[in-house]
């Protein structure tokens, strides 16, 4: 079994920053990949960014790239989410996922097993 925690999520205006992050606990050895989703109002959970457990191959979805940065920090088993230049369509609850198997579709939400309980991330304009 493996454990997440998210935390981060906060009120912040149009062109600001936060950061997310997701506490990984329990069997760290089975998991795959990392990834952050994020479910606004009335709308599907979509994917945000993903990276290998190893630290090797981040994939953004489009709205995001070169704003959002996922990483990891080894010595304190957390996967973060740098988020700049917040816009208000990025208001969502975004929630961490761990996936123990590879995925061609690391999109889809299939392709994680384990779910945090979501952080609450709202930008006013």
């Amino acid at each position: 079994q493996v454990q997440l925690v998210d935390s981060g999520g906060g009120l912040v205006q149009a062109g600001g920053s936060l950061r997310l992050s997701c506490a990984v606990s329990g069997r760290t050895d089975s998991i795959y990949a990392m990834g952050w989703f994020r479910q606004a109002p009335g709308k599907e959970r979509e994917f945000v960014a993903r990276m290998r457990w190893s630290g090797a191959n981040t994939d953004y979805t489009y709205s995001v790239k070169g704003r959002f940065t996922i990483s990891r920090d080894n010595d304190e088993n957390t996967v973060n989410l740098q988020m700049n230049s917040l816009k208000p369509d990025d208001t969502a609850v975004y929630y961490c996922a761990a996936g123990e198997s590879y995925y061609f579709d690391y999109w889809n939400l299939r392709a994680y097993k384990y779910w945090g309980q979501g952080t609450q991330v709202t930008v006013s304009s």
